[in-house]
C-alpha cells in the first residue's frame, strides 16, 4: 500500500482498523467512528478555515465550485455570484460580499470539487482513491453555529468525513434504500426518509477536530453545528459495483448479437408495436440471441472497457506545461524521467493494430523498436533519456506520460 508523507497511507489516516477488518467489516456494510487520538495525526495539513477564506476571496471561482444551503435548501446561484468586474466576462464568479452576508445569517457554505482546487486535498486524494480501487471526490461544508446545512438524507456513494475545525453532531439512522446506485437518489424516496428521519438514529455523535466518519451509501444522515463554525470535508467514495460490470456485459453483448442477421431482419410488414401477441415471436429470437451472446462474455472482454472508465474516474498527478516544453527543448543523457503518479498506464497490443499506450494523459501510438524501452519504464517507475532514447524521451515528456526528475 502506498505511504504517505511520515509513513502513513492514506486510508490509515482515516480509520485505525486494518485494512482487511475495513474491508470485512465496515466497507458498504456499516459506520465506524474513528476519534483523533487513535490516528495519526490531524487534518489541518489537508484544509482549514483560512483555506476557505483563500478560495472564496481571492481565487475567482465560479458557481460550479460552491453551493450556499440554509434550513436544507440549496440557494440560487445569483444570491451568492456576481460578474467579475473590468476585463473578466464571467458572469458567475464567487462573491465575497454576499457569502459574508449569508454566512453570517447561518447559510453553509459548500466547497465542490475540492480534490481539483486545494493542491493537498488533491494529493490526498489522488492517493487514497489508489489504495481504495474506487473513485473519490471531495466536498468541503462550513456551518455557522448551531445550523443545519441539509435536512435527512442519504448520498449514493460512500463517504470520510473529516472533521477539521469547530464540532457537529451528526444523527445517523438505517437506509430505506441499501447500497443505492448513482440514479437512485434520496430525492426520488423523499416520503420515506421523511418517515425515516422522525425515528430514533442509529448513532449520534459529535465529531471534534481529527475525528473521522465512515458512512457507506445509503445511510441517512444530518449534522448540526455546535459552538464555533464547523468546518469539514467529505470525502465521497463513488464504488464500482456489479452494475458497471452488468453494464459493460451488455454492452459486449449486444455488440455481437447485432453480427446476427435474424437479429438485424427488419420487423414483418404491417407490425403491431402496441400488440405484445404481434411481438412475442420477434422477441423470442431476440431473448435467444441475447442469452447466448451474454453466456459467452468473459472477463477478458470488458477490461478494456472497464479500464477506460477506470481512467476517466480520476486524473493523474499535476504537469506543468510551461516547465515541462522548456526541459524538452535540452534533454540531457543522464536526466531522469519519472511515470506520473496516478497515471493507471497499460500497454495495449494486438496482432493488427499498433501498439498503443493507453493512460489517463490520453493514447501514446508505440514504435515496435521503443516498446521494450516503455515496457521497462511502466515497471520500474523511471528511466534515464540514455535508456530511454532522446526522441522517445521527449515524445514521453510533451504527452504527459512523464515529468523530468528535479531531486
Amino acid at each position: 500500500m502506498p505511504a504517505r508523507a511520515g509513513g502513513h497511507s492514506a486510508l490509515s489516516r482515516l480509520v485505525a482498523v486494518t485494512v482487511e477488518q475495513f474491508a470485512q467489516e465496515f466497507w458498504g456494510r456499516a459506520p465506524l467512528v474513528t476519534p483523533a487520538s487513535a490516528l495519526p495525526s490531524r487534518f489541518d495539513d489537508l484544509f482549514s478555515n483560512d483555506a476557505v477564506d483563500e478560495l472564496v476571496s481571492r481565487r475567482g471561482l465560479r458557481a460550479p465550485f460552491l453551493r450556499v444551503a440554509k434550513n436544507g435548501t440549496t440557494l440560487a446561484e445569483r444570491a451568492f455570484t456576481a460578474p467579475g468586474g473590468v476585463g473578466a466576462t464571467i458572469g458567475d464568479q464567487l462573491s465575497d460580499d454576499k457569502l459574508l452576508r449569508l454566512f453570517a445569517d447561518g447559510a453553509t457554505i459548500v466547497l465542490q470539487g475540492l480534490h481539483r482546487t486545494w493542491e493537498p486535498v488533491t494529493r490526498f486524494t489522488q492517493d487514497l482513491a489508489a489504495e481504495l480501487g474506487h473513485p473519490v471526490q471531495v466536498n468541503a461544508y462550513v456551518t455557522p453555529t448551531q445550523s443545519i446545512g441539509f435536512s435527512d438524507h442519504y448520498d449514493v456513494h460512500d463517504v470520510f468525513v473529516l472533521q477539521v475545525a469547530g464540532e457537529k453532531r451528526w444523527r445517523i439512522r438505517p437506509p430505506v434504500l441499501d447500497s443505492p446506485l448513482r440514479d437512485q437518489p434520496w430525492a426520488d424516496r423523499r416520503t420515506d426518509v421523511e418517515a425515516a428521519a422522525l425515528q430514533e438514529p442509529l448513532l449520534e455523535v459529535t465529531l471534534r477536530p481529527g475525528d473521522c466518519l465512515y458512512l457507506p451509501r445509503g445511510y441517512l444522515h444530518a449534522a448540526t453545528a455546535l459552538g464555533d463554525v464547523s468546518t469539514h470535508l467529505t470525502m465521497g467514495v463513488h464504488p464500482w459495483t456489479r452494475r458497471h460490470l452488468a453494464d459493460e456485459m451488455l454492452a459486449v453483448a449486444l455488440r455481437r448479437v447485432s453480427e446476427d442477421e435474424q437479429v438485424r431482419a427488419s420487423l414483418p410488414l404491417g407490425v403491431r408495436l402496441d400488440d405484445p401477441d404481434n411481438l412475442e415471436p420477434d422477441l423470442e429470437v431476440i431473448r435467444a440471441a441475447v442469452l447466448r451472446a451474454v453466456q459467452e462474455v468473459d472477463a477478458e472482454d470488458l477490461v478494456d472497457a472497464l479500464a477506460a472508465r477506470g481512467r476517466s474516474s480520476q486524473r493523474a498527478s499535476a504537469v506543468a506545461p510551461v516547465a515541462t516544453v522548456r526541459a524538452a527543448t535540452h534533454l540531457e543523457p543522464d536526466a531522469v524521467l519519472v511515470l506520473r503518479r496516478h497515471l493507471a498506464a497499460r500497454l495495449k497490443t494486438s496482432e493488427d493494430d499498433p501498439v498503443q499506450l493507453h493512460s489517463r494523459a490520453g493514447d501514446l501510438r508505440v514504435a515496435d523498436g521503443d516498446l521494450d524501452a516503455v515496457r521497462v519504464l511502466l515497471e520500474d517507475g523511471f528511466g534515464s533519456v540514455a535508456d530511454l532514447g532522446a526522441d522517445l524521451a521527449r515524445r514521453l515528456l510533451l504527452s504527459g506520460i512523464v515529468t523530468l526528475d528535479e531531486r
